[in-house]
């Protein structure tokens, strides 16, 4: 199964960003990779929270498939230690869908319409963190889940 991650926004930090690709490249070892941006909505200023969350809830739905297996990246999601993690990893790849779609909305969270079209939720901590940040943190459990089911020596318990 194809793996895909949607971000909104774009990244700005490029120390960041070259982490970012470092483990993209990485976890193409294992299986492909999509990583896609939508661009931030414009003139947001004049917009209401939920106005910001229906417009981007517009762009990520019309960016997923059908038969797309939807995962987002949410505050309240599951929580799973790495290993937790791989395991979920492993059994979800056997799904028989067209891809996983990893999601990382925008700074106000998801509209209803994505969190009504998600199969998963996942939180990558109870603290928060910058948008960019989550994406270095997202890719970089990623690619150890992988190293834990093939079983190499990157991750320690």
């Amino acid at each position: 199964m194809k793996i895909a991650l949607l971000q909104t926004g774009k990244p700005t930090d490029k120390h960041i960003a070259g982490a970012v690709d470092l483990y993209a490249s990485r976890i193409k070892n294992y299986s492909s990779l999509e990583i896609k941006t939508l661009p931030d909505l414009k003139n947001t200023r004049n917009m209401s929270v939920q106005d910001q969350k229906i417009g981007e809830g517009m762009k990520i739905i019309q960016s997923i498939g059908k038969d797309d297996f939807i995962v987002l990246l949410d505050e309240k999601g599951k929580e799973f230690r790495t290993a937790e993690l791989a395991v979920w990893l492993q059994k979800t790849l056997m799904i028989p869908r067209k891809r996983i779609v990893f999601i990382i909305g925008g700074p106000w969270g998801f509209s209803d319409n994505v969190y009504a079209r998600a199969d998963f939720r996942i939180s990558l901590s109870r603290m928060t963190f910058p948008h960019q940040l989550v994406r270095l943190l997202f890719l970089e459990q990623l690619y150890r889940g992988f190293t834990i089911i093939k079983g190499e020596p990157y991750h320690h318990d």
